[in-house]
Order: structure tokens, then sequence, then C-alpha cells
């Protein structure tokens, strides 16, 4: 017999045990040879021994055909499994919220949906930019959860095949996106924190997520991705939900999602939702929606440090 047969040889005795009456524990076969008893063989032993003819078989059958088995395949990287294309430059289109972003609103107004508790607006009613500048703070307006809500420039490029990096005009930061999860965070906390990331499968945009360990490995597998990003935000260090010293706290967890679309006209945009939950200033996780737009080269994009600008003057909104 060729050894290309002895998977069919393993598929025929698990067909054989199949067919048996259901309940019996073993299978009885008749002698083909006079004046012997019948034989009595344990199901599980015949299905057994038809599991591993058929794996051998296969085995040695792949070994005929090509002299080795085929290697299996290397997991994606999270650059060759992107579902979707989020690298070029891309511009903030304020359509909403234009006097709490295009300039710093008047001290402690909180509008816009913000849900500070007593402790945050204490916070915000005690902002004052001098202080800020005179301790080299004047970059809390531009950390990671406060300068994507600003009028900015990105640049979204693949540092390497394992993350992102994102890096913004306005105050010359830079956000890595990391999927690697061996990566360990900093010892002190930065502006824009330590960020990892997923692409979502589809199983998690239908509620089905399986369990965080997992995810990455799904993805690597092949598993049918959604099209959005997803990203923590954690080790911030302290700094300002808007310009008027809103405040964030170094315990604030941001988690975002980031989706493309393409538009019939051609154009291209980021829509980005954040979610920003902080213990010691939110009442509640705290949601906002901001687009970006694609455009043609970097010709636009101009890297300036952080600057503090006065706050408007007149009356803040309770």
């Amino acid at each position: 017999m060729s050894m290309t047969h002895w998977p069919y040889l393993g598929v025929l005795c698990v067909l054989c045990v199949r067919a048996a009456p259901l309940g019996r524990a073993e299978t009885r076969y008749e002698p083909w040879y006079q004046d012997a008893a019948p034989v009595a063989i344990p199901r599980r032993l015949l299905l057994a021994a038809g599991s591993a003819l058929f794996l051998l078989g296969s085995t040695l059958a792949a070994q005929g055909r090509g002299g080795q088995v085929a290697a299996p395949q290397a997991p994606r990287t999270p650059r060759a499994a992107a579902p979707v294309d989020l690298t070029g430059y891309w511009v903030s289109v304020i359509t909403e919220d234009w006097r709490l972003r295009m300039v710093t609103p008047p001290k402690g107004d909180v509008s816009g949906g913000l849900p500070l508790n007593a402790d945050g607006r204490r916070v915000a009613d005690e902002f004052d930019p001098a202080k800020d500048i005179a301790a080299g703070e004047q970059c809390r307006a531009f950390g990671a959860a406060g300068i994507m809500r600003m009028p900015v420039r990105l640049n979204v490029t693949w540092q390497d095949d394992t993350t992102l990096k994102v890096e913004v005009d306005s105050g010359n930061q830079a956000r890595l996106i990391r999927f690697d999860k061996s990566t360990l965070p900093p010892a002190q906390p930065e502006w824009q924190g330590f960020s990892v990331a997923d692409w979502e499968t589809e199983a998690q945009g239908q509620g089905l997520a399986p369990a965080p360990a997992a995810v990455g490995a799904a993805v690597a597998a092949g598993a049918p991705l959604s099209g959005s990003l997803k990203v923590t935000t954690t080790r911030m260090r302290p700094g300002y939900l808007q310009r008027n010293g809103i405040p964030y706290s170094g315990d604030a967890v941001m988690t975002e999602y980031v989706d493309r679309t393409n538009e019939a006209n051609g154009d291209s945009w980021l829509v980005l939702t954040s979610i920003v939950e902080d213990p010691r200033y939110l009442t509640v996780p705290f949601t906002r929606t901001t687009h970006y737009k694609r455009e043609a080269d970097g010709s636009k994009f101009s890297p300036r440090p952080c600057e503090v600008t006065p706050p408007v003057v007149g009356r803040g909104v309770q």
C-alpha cells in the first residue's frame, strides 16, 4: 500500500466507528476466515488509530511530494495586517466648539459638556498661564488628552512594523502608538503618555471581544478586521483638556478609536473618538469626536514649540 493511501485508511477506520450503533463502547467485527470468534474492538481505540493513520499518512504524503513539510506561515505584523492606511498628512477641521478650540476660552469657562467635579472646577478656577510658563509647564495643553482637539496638523508614519508615529506640528509633539504589548511603560509620566494599540476585529466591533491577551493573536492569525484602530493611553503627565486650564490628572486613562473614510469626491477623513476617564477630576467619562482631512503633502506641516496664549477677555460660561 502506498503511503498516500494511509490517510484514506484512517478515515475508513473513523467511518466504521461512526457507523456502529450508538451507545456501544466497542465495535464487533466478524473475521473473514472460518472457525474464528467475532472480535470486539473498543471504539476509542479505533478512533485513535484512525486519527493517527490520517495524520501520519498526510505528513508522509506531504514529504513525498515536496521533500519536506511546508513550514507554518509567520504571524502577520500589525503593519502588514493593517485593514486601513492611516499614514499621511492630516489637518484638523474645526466645525464645532470653535471658540473653545481656536482661541483660549475665558478662565473658568467649563462649557462644552465638561463633566468636572468640585475638585476639577477648583483647579480650573486657579488657572494662571504665567505660573505655567515660570514652572516650565507650558506644554500642559499639548499633552495627549488635549492636543488632538487643538487646531493641528498630523504626520502619521510607521516607525517600524509594530509602532505608529503621530507627529503633531503644534507643540512639536510626537505620539508613539505601540502594538507590541511587551514594551514597558516609561518610568516617569510623559506629555504623550504610553499608548498601546490593537486593530479592532469584527467580533470586537459587534461586542464579541475575545480576552485582551487573545486580541493580538487573533489579528496575527488573520481574523477579519473592522477597520478601526483602538488606542489606550496611560502614564500621562497632568495636563489640560482645554487651553484655559481644564485639568486632567496623572490617573487619567484615554481610549481612542480611529477610523478612516474615503468619500466619493476623493476626500479622505480620519474620525477620532476619544474617551477620557479621570477619577480625580471628572464625574463621568468625557467623550469627544474630532475630524481630520487628508492633505496631499506635508508642505503646510510646520512644527513649532508649545505656546501659552492668554484667555480671551470675557465672562466665562458656567
